[in-house]
């Protein structure tokens, strides 16, 4: 089959596939965001981020199918396609679209996850820098090196 004659419905069973495998990597984001594992965190991003490409290029080529099929080639015209093209198209969609709303809500729930997580560690730098003592008794400085003026290195020899 080939792109100008494929069905924009051709894509929709790998997409919502695509979309579950999304929303369950999401799911482990957050536990591993509430509990600050960046290994994990490292291990699951290029994951995330490669189904995300496979959604992109599914997405794409739904485009284009739509755009040969005479519709608009974004969601406007895949709804304009479902509408004539029976229950199962337009069920399909839908549950795209659902999927795809609880993911953009996971992904605004991770954001916030990972604001105060940065909000926190900017806390413990600012900690480090200027500890309650004041400017002066700062121990580290911007570049992460021995603040001058920090804590004394002399001995006292009595």
């Amino acid at each position: 089959m080939t792109m100008s004659t494929a069905s924009p419905s051709t894509t929709l069973p790998q997409e919502l596939a695509l979309i579950a495998s999304v929303l369950d990597l999401m799911k482990q984001e957050q536990q591993l965001l509430v509990s600050a594992d960046t290994a994990g965190l490292d291990e699951l991003t290029p994951r995330k981020a490669q189904v995300v490409a496979e959604m992109t290029a599914l997405a794409r080529q739904r485009h284009q199918s739509l755009a040969a099929a005479g519709f608009s080639a974004d969601e406007a015209g895949m709804q304009a396609w479902v509408e004539g093209s029976g229950a199962q198209a337009l069920s399909g969609w839908q549950e795209l679209l659902d999927k795809t709303r609880d993911a953009k809500e996971l992904n605004r729930i991770n954001g916030m996850l990972i604001t105060r997580q940065l909000s926190h560690t900017q806390g413990l730098i600012n900690a480090m820098r200027t500890p309650a003592g004041g400017a002066e008794a700062a121990v580290y400085g911007k570049s992460g090196q021995a603040a001058p003026g920090g804590p004394s290195k002399r001995y006292v020899v009595g």
